[in-house]
């Protein structure tokens, strides 16, 4: 997820609280620190590691470390399993008795317990704390008290939350929802310690967790060093001395680093790379199927792309887009062109329906032209496809994009790239609305279900639907699957959903990425699970 730039060394950034011990590009102090410590490539989150505010893929990796919820996700199958869950009932799917298990603890020696979970949805969910995953509680009877849609919430926590126990606590939804239970492995659902409440700004500072690793210091721009907690209780704990996740700008920069032995682990190849990684790495290189959509996305709240007419010139640049080419001569086997809006990672029984995209997906540029023409043109009549350059092969796949859109439209100035720094700028432009056209939208699945594909990016306030689409019969159908408690009869309706989507074209589904890493040589057991992160405890240090 890097761009090809010529490679250049990242800056460190100026830290006034914490020292990092090493510089996103590489400061020659060599791969790894004391005591079996790794170090691995990485970017600055765009916000401070609250699990209901973090929604991007960076955040996300250090709250899978040292965060541990009801719910954790298989590294390998992506199923879900009972983790400090010591089980969940439910005789209708909308009442829920949930039951912590015994004898785990936050690395600050505080218990976890029923009121840890209640608390932190309870913040999670509510309008005042400006979360960006409240809408994973929005099920929950009491969240349109506590978030409404407009005005002031009218309550402070969540009705359908009740504390029963020092272990257990009730959950009722305003509807049924079976699969409910199969989510709460997603961060958002993590319980948080009082410390999180009582100490906040010290908290953001240095988060407390239960995971199996524990924040050491961050320095933003620069590093955040994390820690094997020795007293972790949970039986997946890790197999090293910690991991320093560097951060850089450039992922050529990271690339030249591994190879040079200044880094251990690189976690997406650049594309510039992937001819030539397996020689470079002598076959420490994976490639993997993994849940990531890659996909460009629309501003609907610019009024010029919520038309009619605007259906078919969005519908008309995906068929002018040679999704083939571009995977085949830019990717090298990491990417498959996309023919829906999941991942072929849930397979059939999960939703994944191959084809259902149809001709929309089909590179036709004879019939693209033919459509934009007929939708009035594109808007202002340039395309401007907005991306970031730190992290991910952006600027590769954009510019082949634009260069197979211009073709198609017989005009080599209809379509251009518009670059920005870095990821936090990037979603802090979309964030507040001032984008004119399309932006790339890497969708990294928060769990294996369809729901989880459509639903954060599509309905109406979803989560992560930053262009701010809008379509009742696509809510209704959402609803509607997440109600039903037979599984395949869920799956159908939310394939009705998609077909929505696509005839909409709501957003233009690109490809499916594999998941990609490098490693140095004093690594080993290194593996990328389901969602395309590593299993750092899982990795040892020689």
């Amino acid at each position: 997820m890097r761009g090809a730039a010529p490679v250049t060394w990242a800056v460190c950034a100026v830290a006034v609280a914490l020292t990092a011990t090493a510089c996103g590009g590489g400061s020659g102090s060599g791969a790894g620190g004391p005591d079996g410590v790794l170090s691995s490539s990485w970017g600055d989150p765009q916000n401070p590691l609250e699990p209901a505010n973090t929604n991007e893929v960076q955040g996300g990796k250090v709250l899978d470390m040292i965060f541990r919820g009801l719910k954790k996700y298989d590294p390998r199958t992506g199923k879900a399993e009972n983790a400090l869950a010591e089980r969940i009932d439910t005789t209708d799917s909308t009442h829920f008795t949930v039951t912590v298990k015994d004898g785990w603890t936050f690395s600050n020696g505080e218990q976890v317990t029923a009121r840890s979970f209640v608390d932190a949805w309870n913040y999670g969910a509510h309008l005042k704390n400006n979360q960006k995953n409240a809408y994973f509680f929005e099920y929950i009877e009491g969240y349109d008290k506590v978030h409404p849609a407009s005005g002031r919430p009218t309550a402070d926590t969540l009705s359908g939350l009740a504390v029963t126990g020092p272990l257990t606590f009730t959950v009722k939804l305003s509807q049924r929802f079976s699969t409910w239970p199969d989510t709460l492995g997603y961060a958002a659902f993590a319980p948080l310690p009082r410390a999180f409440f009582d100490h906040h700004d010290a908290w953001l500072a240095k988060p407390v967790g239960n995971g199996p690793y524990e924040v050491e210091n961050y320095t933003r721009g620069a590093q955040m060093s994390l820690r094997t907690w020795k007293g972790y209780p949970g039986g997946d704990k890790a197999r090293n001395g910690g991991v320093d996740l560097r951060v850089y700008t450039d992922g050529n920069t990271a690339y030249t680093d591994l190879v040079s032995g200044n880094l251990d682990l690189v976690d997406d190849v650049p594309a510039a790379q992937l001819k030539n990684v397996r020689a470079d790495l002598e076959g420490r290189y994976i490639n993997t199927p993994a849940g990531i959509l890659q996909s460009l996305s629309f501003p609907y709240y610019d009024r010029a792309w919520n038309t009619p007419g605007a259906v078919k010139v969005r519908t008309g640049l995906s068929m002018a887009i040679n999704r083939g080419q571009i995977t085949e001569t830019i990717f090298h086997g990491t990417r498959t062109p996309a023919t829906d809006w999941t991942s072929p990672v849930l397979g059939a029984d999960g939703g994944y329906k191959a084809g259902l995209c149809g001709k929309a997906c089909s590179y036709d540029p004879a019939s693209a032209k033919k459509l934009i023409a007929e939708g009035g043109g594109i808007p202002g009549g340039r395309l401007t496809i907005t991306y970031n350059t730190d992290t991910g092969s952006h600027k590769e796949w954009v510019d082949a994009v634009c260069n197979s859109i211009n073709n198609a439209l017989g005009n080599d100035r209809s379509c251009v790239g518009s670059p920005v720094g870095t990821f936090a700028d990037f979603r802090n432009k979309i964030g507040r609305k001032k984008l004119t056209g399309p932006f790339r939208a890497g969708w990294q699945m928060d769990y294996p279900l369809i729901q989880n594909f459509l639903q954060p990016l599509y309905y109406s306030n979803g989560s992560a639907n930053d262009g701010k689409w809008h379509n009742a019969r696509f809510n209704e159908l959402v609803n509607e699957a997440n109600a039903d408690t037979d599984t395949s009869t869920a799956i159908r309706k939310f394939q009705q959903a998609e077909k929505v989507v696509r005839d909409q074209m709501a957003g233009i589904p690109l490809w499916y990425q594999n998941g990609s890493a490098g490693y140095a040589a004093r690594i080993s057991h290194v593996e990328l699970n389901p969602f395309s992160v590593p299993v750092y405890h899982e990795i040892t240090v020689r």
